[in-house]
């Protein structure tokens, strides 16, 4: 069986259209498990009325989305445990060719391909390569619609994506849940290395589509956003980065990557995303590791 995890804040209606394409579409055996993240509203209310067969936890506090998902993971019972956002919807079955996958192989985890869901003829996720060593900067190859073709291969890939990866329980409890340290964004990246370093390989799953509103908990180019960015960048050079080339990647952070997002937004007028960089920046550097 598999697990599907989904973490709602302020979104029942997202969360709600989730569960119904997946009764809708999906014959794959499985179980939904909801984690409320102290949503302002009455979101719990809405998705247990809407789904009560579905198993809606309610945090008091807004764990993260690590913090949320591993909550979720205490109570699921499958073999494999598919974390996904609650912003997706699916339109055909999606669960067995990734199950499939991970029985077939010594793969750890296995991601769909992510399709938006308002421009269906453009893809999201189609496999994605690990950050640079120092500058952090990625080098996935970017998508091109004139060879849409050639991006629905499957094939190994080095990063899950966060909002749709599905692990093998065994794996989980071999190397770890994922770390609540960045509370929001470059969690998939993080949780990906340790589980090559663990030996283990990572796939990209073509044949299983999952369809994504895209940025509908945190939208984009809002303070908030901008902050956790620059936190968790920061983070993720300190926890990942080994040697002199974590002192160079902290510099670089501060010396190239900060000046130019400020910048960029001055040009914009936008000095409370200035604020925000530079907070998440400062505060990314002095945060612990844990």
């Amino acid at each position: 069986m598999v697990s599907i995890i989904t973490v709602n804040y302020n979104g029942w209606k997202d969360t709600c259209d989730l569960i119904a394409s997946l009764k809708q579409f999906e014959p794959y055996p499985y179980e939904v498990i909801v984690v409320d993240n102290a949503s302002y509203g009455d979101d719990v209310k809405q998705i247990r009325l809407a789904h009560p067969d579905v198993i809606v936890l309610s945090s008091e506090r807004n764990l993260g989305f690590a913090g949320g998902n591993n909550l979720g993971y205490q109570y699921a019972k499958g073999n494999y445990i598919f974390f996904l956002n609650n912003d997706m919807v699916v339109k055909e079955p999606m669960l067995e060719p990734m199950v499939a996958r991970l029985r077939s192989n010594d793969y750890a985890g296995v991601s769909p391909c992510i399709i938006y869901l308002y421009k269906p003829e453009r893809i999201q996720y189609y496999g994605y390569k690990d950050m640079t060593s120092i500058t952090l900067k990625h080098t996935t190859e970017s998508f091109d619609l004139t060879r849409r073709d050639y991006f629905l291969q499957p094939k190994e890939t080095e990063v899950l994506h966060g909002g749709a990866m599905m692990v093998r329980r065994d794996v989980i409890i071999e190397v770890g849940v994922m770390t609540e340290i960045y509370f929001l964004f470059y969690e998939e990246f993080d949780w990906s290395r340790r589980l090559r370093e663990a030996g283990y390989k990572l796939f990209y799953e073509p044949t299983s589509v999952v369809y994504h509103k895209e940025s509908m908990t945190i939208k984009p180019q809002t303070p908030i956003r901008e902050y956790y960015l620059a936190r968790s960048r920061m983070i993720y050079a300190k926890r990942n980065c080994k040697g002199w080339r974590k002192l160079l990647s902290c510099f670089y952070q501060c010396v190239a990557v900060l000046p130019k997002k400020t910048l960029s937004y001055m040009w914009k007028r936008r000095f409370d995303s200035i604020l925000a960089v530079w907070k998440g920046t400062f505060h990314g550097l002095i945060n612990p590791l844990k």
